[in-house]
């Protein structure tokens, strides 16, 4: 029972914690941030789909290949690279810094 007890205390403590509530904050900052960027990635993306179909129809120079091919794939792509940009900022900042809260707050 005070392993429980114990835990939850530390738990409390923790989320008290000034530089805990900081790391909560930037993390969502960050992650609506990217969040947004992805939204208005996709919803342009799906505004020229819906009213620029003949722009998306245009072949790139002789090629088959038309404009809307790149721009569908740059979608894509930035889903992937936002999503290493959020991983790579949660390995190398966030998670240094909860690893720092747990030794300081350690039992």
């Amino acid at each position: 029972m005070s392993d429980h007890s114990d835990r939850d205390a530390r738990l409390h403590r923790i989320a008290a914690d000034p530089r805990y509530q900081a790391l909560v904050r930037a993390r969502g900052r960050l992650a609506w941030s990217l969040s947004l960027v992805m939204v208005v990635i996709f919803f342009g993306y799906m505004l020229l789909v819906a009213f620029a179909g003949k722009f998306l129809a245009t072949p790139i120079g002789t090629m088959t290949t038309t404009i809307g091919i790149p721009i569908g794939l740059f979608v894509i792509l930035s889903a992937i690279g936002l999503t290493a940009f959020y991983v790579r900022i949660a390995n190398r900042r966030f998670d240094a810094e909860t690893a720092a809260l747990l030794r300081d707050h350690a039992a």
